[in-house]
């Protein structure tokens, strides 16, 4: 006879019946707190296509203008109009709305402003000109057309 038993084998199984409710609490958590658009487009959205794009290096410098016919015809009528976040604008409250956005930025980011232009493809060009001119007068000159990959590269 020896003198020392052998140990039993102990089984260490981590206990898994809680996962499913750490695994939903985390999913509810993050579908929470996760901002999916910052703005609801209220204007038609046919963006054009090009063929030569660029990426944006910093994408948090870069404020959106939409331009197109408003959705809700009824309440807004059907000639295109200029969405700034989530309003409404005209021309000559363009320069008022580039200095807000301007003050968001800190003091070193403000002269690197991008201003995003997505404009429909049935817009009117007098429209993007008054805009043009008014992005001048803010002194805001980084502009941008946003546009779609084209799939036919010739």
């Amino acid at each position: 006879m020896s003198k020392f038993k052998k140990k039993t084998q102990v089984k260490q199984d981590i206990p898994t019946s809680s996962m499913p409710d750490v695994v939903f609490m985390l999913l509810f958590f993050f579908m929470v707190t996760t901002e999916l658009r910052q703005t609801s487009i209220e204007v038609k959205q046919n963006i054009p296509k090009a063929t030569q794009l660029r990426k944006l290096q910093r994408k948090s410098l870069v404020t959106n203008l939409y331009i197109g016919e408003p959705i809700k015809k009824d309440q807004y009528g059907t000639e295109p109009k200029i969405q700034a976040n989530d309003v409404f604008i005209e021309p000559k409250d363009i320069v008022l709305w580039v200095n807000r956005e301007k003050d968001k930025l800190s003091e070193a980011e403000r002269d690197q402003l991008t201003v995003s232009l997505k404009v429909d493809k049935e817009a009117k060009r007098g429209l993007i000109a008054d805009v043009e001119t008014e992005l001048r007068k803010a002194n805001s000159r980084k502009l941008l057309y946003t546009t779609l990959e084209d799939d036919k590269k010739n």
